[in-house]
């Protein structure tokens, strides 16, 4: 349960413009992570261009973009973010479902490439231990350019970021959409 009331959109009419930027950009919906964040206008507009921004302005494909996601989600116990992305947004951006139901235990899965390994040893250093260990950076360079690795480090921190923030706000799960 949400510690903190939702914003909705009948309650806050001087917010009606930004809810519908978010809305336009969000399947037509306002989710629960919005309807929080509006207590602070400013920083509902900031996350909000921010997230953009790291989701679809940078030079990672939609599948590493998904599965970093998700990661993040189970490693952090966040079943917000899985439910916001599995299968809805990981699916048609080119993971499998069976890929999204090894995330919790990739080490152990055959499914993922040694580029996808690299990648998820080095969301999980970022996310359970912060300092990452060169071995671990190293890994990545075979595959990714210094744009890309900035681009990656940024997607990993943001959803560190808003894992943090939607466990301790108490973020409710979205309501299931129709059809």
């Amino acid at each position: 349960m949400a510690r903190v009331s939702t914003i909705e959109d009948n309650t806050h009419p001087e917010l009606s413009d930004l809810m519908e930027r978010i809305r336009g950009a969000r399947r037509g919906r306002l989710i629960n992570v919005y309807k929080l964040l509006l207590h602070s206008p400013a920083l509902a507009e900031s996350w909000f261009q921010h997230n953009n921004a790291v989701r679809w302005k940078t030079d990672l494909d939609g599948r590493l973009r998904e599965m970093v996601i998700i990661r993040i989600g189970h490693v952090l116990r966040v079943p917000y973010i899985v439910g916001q992305h599995v299968p809805k947004l990981a699916i048609p951006e080119g993971l499998t479902l069976e890929e999204c139901n090894d995330l919790p235990d990739w080490e152990a899965s055959p499914r993922f490439s040694p580029r996808d390994r690299a990648v998820l040893a080095y969301a999980d250093s970022m996310t359970r231990e912060v300092n990452v260990p060169d071995e671990i950076f190293e890994r990545l360079k075979p595959f990714f350019g210094e744009r890309q690795i900035v681009e990656l480090t940024i997607l990993i921190g943001t959803y560190n970021m808003h894992a943090r923030v939607m466990c301790a706000l108490g973020i409710d799960p979205e309501p299931a959409s129709p059809g």
